[in-house]
């Protein structure tokens, strides 16, 4: 149960109100807060903060989309086919045009794909894209994308803000953007515009969202004044903020999300030049205990680097260390920390105090309470750990990502070496390339475990459990669901409550 504690500070609330006043707010639009930084929504970066991947997704879309409960629904393409074998999925463009108002032909969303792919070049989400062998133009408004290997996971990624289609550097979303000082004001199109039948009343049924990024005080703060009816975007290092949200306010709710939540090893200099130490620290966290001062009831914690039970999961990796007690697996961790000692010429005293480590944590007061229980943890094997300012330079950084589709390869691809946000395998990479020309899918699921395996063993990632994202959402709002993508457009939340 979550209980209460003294408001927000002032200065959070002083924050989230001059925000809103360098601006012209319109009073009749629906207010939305995105916990990041004052420029997210009109960031052009790769990859976008919380705030641009919704306008990108809202103002640029792709062949389809993601409704507010997470379901794959049409967007340039109107219907779609899947051949028997998998290998095939055929598009029909809905009647219309760009935004420069040249048609929606089959060639130029061709051409538009083949961009957006370009753009994700050396980047994980081209490791999830890579079984897409060719694009085809058939018919005027019919595009094929041909396999190499099935992709059931393929609309979700073509659903994701990234694969979002351009032409002239204009995309065709379903609503248009306006900047207005700090906010990201988003009018939804009449459908007629769209080549979609129209809608009579549009205007009366329809309201614009008026969106903004702020850090977590500020956005709670802003829903707790009643400046916003929804914040976005929630996550653990601002999770303990949601105390100051009273019953009547609003409601917490979180996503049933699976991913990536532990922590990199960034470096493999001194201590942690050895499997076995970082493994050591591993054995050291009590995962329960972790997330336990945050009150968040069904949370799962696993020693998994893939969520367990994923579908294509063959059931062949188990959590680890089952059979050894918390205290046990410490007592192994404690001995491998006494008995390290530096190479010949290394600057690091071999018996000077316990084993130093820096860890890179996201600000935040739910960052502290995870600071602290893992400052606990690796003291009970005689490791002291200090925060780092910087994920550079830091000897472990926190990972918190949500997966894009549940399967093992989102997990290995995020921890590949192409990815290079610290230590990897090659040897798990090896197995990744092998698995995606596997003949057969229980082929390529028997390669993907084996890349999990190595990645395992080398230990260079610390999994605590699942992601933790939250909203905050007001009683009176239609258009908001939870759901395992932990994604919430803005179309929806356009549509006037009836």
């Amino acid at each position: 149960m979550l209980t209460k504690r003294p408001p927000v500070r002032l200065m959070a609330v002083l924050a989230g109100l001059s925000l809103v006043s360098c601006s012209s707010y319109d009073n009749s639009a629906f207010g939305v807060a995105v916990v990041g930084s004052a420029e997210d929504p009109f960031a052009d970066d790769t990859p976008r903060a919380a705030a641009g991947q919704l306008v990108r997704a809202a103002t640029v879309e792709g062949l389809v989309a993601f409704d507010e409960a997470g379901r794959v629904i049409p967007a340039l393409a109107d219907r779609w086919i899947v051949t028997d074998d998998g290998q095939s999925y055929i598009f029909r463009l809905r009647e219309g045009n760009w935004e420069n108002g040249d048609p929606l032909t089959a060639e130029s969303a061709r051409k538009a794909i083949r961009a957006a792919l370009k753009t994700m070049d050396n980047t994980p989400l081209a490791l999830d894209l890579g079984g897409i062998d060719e694009i085809r133009a058939m018919a005027g408004r019919v595009i094929e994308i041909r396999l190499n290997r099935p992709m059931p996971y393929l609309l979700q990624l073509l659903a994701q803000p990234e694969l979002g289609l351009e032409h002239g550097n204009k995309g065709g979303g379903s609503m248009t953007l306006a900047r207005n000082g700090k906010l990201a004001a988003l009018t939804p199109i009449e459908p007629s515009r769209l080549g979609l039948p129209g809608i009579e009343d549009w205007a009366e049924r329809t309201r614009k969202i008026q969106l903004r990024a702020l850090p977590g005080p500020a956005a709670v703060a802003a829903f707790n004044d009643g400046e916003v009816d929804l914040v976005l975007g929630g996550r653990i290092q601002d999770f303990m903020l949601t105390r100051s949200v009273g019953i009547l306010r609003g409601t917490i709710q979180l996503d049933p999300v699976v991913g990536l939540f532990g922590l990199q090893v960034m470096t493999d200099k001194g201590f942690l030049a050895e499997p076995a130490n970082r493994e050591a620290l591993a054995m050291a966290i009590d995962r329960p205990a972790l997330i336990a001062p945050f009150g968040v009831g069904g949370w799962s914690a696993t020693t998994r680097i893939v969520t367990p039970s994923l579908d294509g999961d063959l059931g062949t990796i188990g959590e680890r260390w089952a059979e050894q007690s918390l205290e046990d697996r410490r007592a192994v961790a404690a001995a491998r920390v006494r008995a390290w000692r530096p190479p010949p010429g290394a600057t690091v005293p071999a018996d000077e105090g316990p084993v130093r480590l820096h860890v890179w944590l996201p600000q935040g007061g739910g960052s502290q309470l995870l600071f602290n229980r893992l400052l606990a943890d690796f003291a009970a094997i005689g490791v002291k750990l200090e925060r780092a300012p910087e994920a550079d330079g830091a000897d472990l950084a926190l990972v918190d990502d949500v997966a894009r589709y549940p399967r093992a390869a989102w997990y290995l691809n995020r921890l590949s070496c192409r990815d290079g946000r610290g230590l990897c395998s090659q040897d798990a990479d090896s197995r990744i390339a092998e698995a995606a020309n596997a003949a057969t899918p229980v082929e390529r699921a028997a390669l993907l475990t084996e890349a999990e395996a190595e990645l395992t063993a080398s230990n260079v990632f610390i999994p605590f459990g699942t992601p933790i994202r939250w909203s905050l959402v007001r009683g009176s709002v239609d258009g908001f669901a939870a759901n395992a993508w932990g994604w919430h457009p803005l179309m929806p939340l356009s549509w006037l409550p009836k």
